[in-house]
């Protein structure tokens, strides 16, 4: 099972998403930015290298929301859901081909990849709580 990472980042009480470009696996779909955890790495650090490579940004990583296991055709990942906020850096899209800033009651109209797919079902259930 390979470990992933994923940045929960608010700003202005909605959430980023990215959409992977075209020529990159899954190409299309909305995620929550991040990636692989290599080895030695914490899933922290990971997220730190990952925001920095993909969109430039600097980014504090906080508590752990959420965790997802999808098996892919590829293999399965756990995905690992931190809060972020961004500390400096402007986005600029490396990997990916657009951003939104969404409300997290409209997440389900986005095409999330199926493994970012209950991050966001775990972000309404505690927008819900008015936990976040």
């Amino acid at each position: 099972m390979q470990d992933v990472t994923a940045a929960v980042i608010f700003g202005s009480e909605k959430v980023l998403i990215t959409r992977r470009a075209a020529g990159e696996k899954h190409a299309g779909w909305w995620e929550f930015p991040g990636g692989k955890i290599e080895e030695g790495e914490s899933p922290e650090s990971c997220l730190h290298r990952e925001l920095m490579e993909e969109l430039g940004i600097e980014a504090s990583i906080g508590e752990q929301l959420a965790v997802s296991i999808f098996e892919y055709a590829t293999g399965t990942i756990r995905l690992l859901a931190y809060r972020a906020e961004i500390i400096s850096g402007e986005l600029c899209l490396n990997v990916h081909d657009d951003y939104q800033w969404v409300n997290v009651l409209d997440l389900e109209q986005y095409k999330l990849l199926p493994a970012d797919k209950p991050i966001a079902e775990r972000l309404l259930e505690k927008q819900l709580e008015g936990s976040i």
